[in-house]
């Protein structure tokens, strides 16, 4: 089960002849291929400033479809309109959607952005079937609703364009073949990660030094994952970590992995059957990372992710609590991005899905594996989410037999494994006493060999290392 997708709005022909029918509304727009740049721009700050929605171009009034003269030209006017807002608009790519064998262009405006736009000083919204100005009432009340400080798009200080890896951005670019620009930097600047200086030249943004950095730990220190697994239900002195830095995308593929291989795997009893069984859904905990780096609040200084691994339960800390409107209570129905260029790239690279949080599919997974539903907390200035999972009862010790009965093991490890089911740790002392005439060496050699084949897991160092089961 992967929640993760690489594609965000699969918007098909028998939804848009549904829209068409259904007629304008607040949160649907028609216009004609004749419209100006500036009456599409107008139409998606009037929609994000109202509850996001779709623009469908190519559509009369009364919805019957048109056509394109230039599928490409309309394409091009649609991106270019979103960036006449202030600030610019990141947005999902347009799609070419063919209705009774017409071309519609179909732009998609998420809902829950935290920012207020507005076209040559004109705060547009959506009423009704219409575009109409803010009143002064209206403005104060939507600005005080996205109140946020908006870090991701302020410049970065010292930053330079050359500080952004263009091998990086090129690779991203490959995935959005509808994107259209002369330059990395052109397309950066559509995508909200550069800023244009007044004498023409590209600066970074945090989202792009975060996003395509070469080295993003040197403007941003705390951005960083630390990665802990720890033997037993509480922290202690030995355990296994791993602090991840680079660009937010390798940050989640080395939380990713640092969880799938610190995460026990063992044989569970349901009905009559055994069956293999992890420790927790791996797609429920890379959809708690990847929420963690797309929504944490990146101007928090001297704070950041912590992915901690117990033996009953997983917690992940991120900076920043709840954005905007959102709060334990509508967390699963409600939508706000803090970071909406973040979450806007993370989508585009596959990571996360641009309609919602995936808060809803995680407590749906952990159910379906007989797990209880993922804690939300908020801190003090921090979010929090814990997931328990099987814990002891994962295995039993004729599950754990199970485990390894196929394996070829030397007696030496087999009764190191049992000792294992029976104390839940083994060290090379223990293993000495158990075949006191075994040199050191070999022994060391049968631990290795145990945990490459997935069995243990070390825990420590030197002197003070011990082995738990995977």
């Amino acid at each position: 089960m992967d929640f993760l997708t690489s594609s965000v709005y699969q918007t098909t022909p028998d939804q848009v002849a549904g829209w068409l029918a259904d007629g304008q509304s607040n949160t649907l727009a028609f216009l004609p291929d004749s419209a100006s740049p500036r009456k599409m721009a107008e139409t998606l700050v009037a929609l994000a400033n109202t509850h996001g929605g779709a623009l469908l171009i190519g559509v009369a009034a009364g919805g019957q479809p048109g056509g394109l003269l230039s599928a490409q030209a309309t394409e091009n006017q649609a991106v270019a309109a979103a960036l006449m807002a202030e600030p610019p608009l990141v947005l999902p790519l347009p799609e070419l959607i063919q209705i009774d064998g017409k071309d519609v262009c179909v732009v998609h405006v998420p809902a829950g952005l935290s920012q207020v736009y507005s076209l040559k000083g004109q705060y547009w919204l959506r009423d009704d079937r219409e575009n109409r100005t803010m009143s002064t009432a209206e403005l104060r009340m939507v600005l005080v609703a996205r109140g946020e400080a908006h870090f991701e798009s302020s410049i970065v200080p010292g930053g330079q364009r050359t500080d952004l890896d263009d091998s990086l951005v090129v690779a991203y670019l490959e995935r959005l073949a509808g994107l259209t620009a002369t330059s990395t930097s052109e397309a950066l600047l559509t995508r909200g990660c550069v800023k244009a200086t007044p004498q023409g030249e590209f600066v970074p943004t945090y989202a792009g030094m975060l996003l395509f950095g070469r080295l993003p730990q040197q403007f941003l220190p705390a951005a960083e994952i630390v990665a802990v697994r720890y033997a037993g239900p509480t922290m202690g002195d030995e355990f296994v970590r791993e602090d991840i830095h680079g660009t937010l995308a390798e940050q989640i593929r080395r939380a990713e992995t640092f969880i799938a291989t610190n995460m026990r795997r063992g044989m569970r009893i349901r009905g009559f059957a055994r069956e293999e069984v992890a420790e927790y859904p791996l797609a429920v905990a890379r959809e708690a990372v990847v929420n963690a780096v797309a929504h944490r609040d990146y101007s928090v200084r001297g704070d950041g992710i912590r992915l901690l691994m117990f033996s009953d339960r997983m917690e992940i800390y991120s900076p920043g609590r709840l954005p905007g409107h959102v709060t334990l209570e509508n967390l699963v129905s409600e939508r706000f991005s803090r970071n909406e260029v973040i979450v806007q790239v993370l989508s585009d690279l596959g990571f996360i899905e641009r309609l919602g949080y995936g808060i809803d599919r995680m407590i749906a997974a952990m159910q379906e594996a007989d797990l209880p539903a993922p804690r939300f907390e908020e801190t003090a200035a921090g979010f929090r989410v814990t997931m328990f999972g099987h814990g002891a009862n994962l295995v039993s010790a004729s599950a754990e037999t199970q485990r390894w009965g196929n394996l070829l093991l030397n007696p030496r490890q087999e009764q190191a494994l049992a000792f294992l089911t029976q104390n839940g740790r083994i060290t090379n002392r223990d293993i000495q006493q158990l075949s006191p005439d075994v040199s050191p060496e070999t022994i060391r050699r049968d631990l290795s060999d145990l945990v490459d084949q997935g069995l243990l897991i070390k825990i420590g160092e030197k002197r003070a290392t011990y082995y738990i089961l995977r």
